[in-house]
């Protein structure tokens, strides 16, 4: 059956929970892993993955958004930015990207992209162009969605673990 990707899913989000949950952040040159997607500014451009047009950075790799933030703030930092790292900006719109485009000055002092007042972010998990690992996750005090071109919140995949509600939309 398909249970048995249960145990190791659950105990990837028990993990990320407990490190995106830490209240110290480092001040030093932190590493990240090879098979995390660049978060460079580049072209953004849209790409069709599980049925929905969503926004990708110019690599394919899906962009998300993060219910906390608001359109001048991100509340994503420290090692939650480790797992979800921030599309820096600015930004520029590829074919078929028609909303609006913008920046904000992150806590660190560097420049994130925005998107239709949506602070932007790629998920380390998504190891490859296409994939949709973050969409409807609640993890680091709040829901995940993914980019959608019609602004819409993403639906989170049947079948998935996390816990939505709560939330706001912009």
């Amino acid at each position: 059956m398909n249970k048995r990707w249960l145990a190791p899913t659950g105990l990837a989000a028990t993990l990320l929970i407990a490190a995106c949950g830490s209240s110290t952040s480092s001040t030093g040159s932190g590493s990240t892993t090879s098979s995390a997607p660049a978060a460079s500014s580049s072209a953004l451009k849209t790409t069709k993955i599980g049925g929905a047009t969503v926004l990708t950075n110019a690599k394919g790799f899906k962009l998300y958004w993060f219910v906390p933030d608001t359109s001048t703030t991100s509340k994503c930092n420290g090692s939650c930015a480790t797992y979800w790292p921030p599309l820096k900006g600015p930004a520029t719109a590829g074919a078929g990207v028609s909303g609006k485009l913008g920046t904000i000055k992150r806590s660190d002092g560097s420049v994130q992209a925005t998107y239709n007042g949506h602070p932007l972010y790629t998920y380390v998990a998504d190891a490859a162009p296409g994939q949709a690992k973050g969409n409807g996750l609640n993890l680091s005090g709040g829901v995940w969605h993914e980019v959608t071109v019609s602004g819409a919140a993403g639906a989170a995949p049947s079948g998935s673990a996390s816990a939505g509600g709560g939330g706001y939309g912009y």
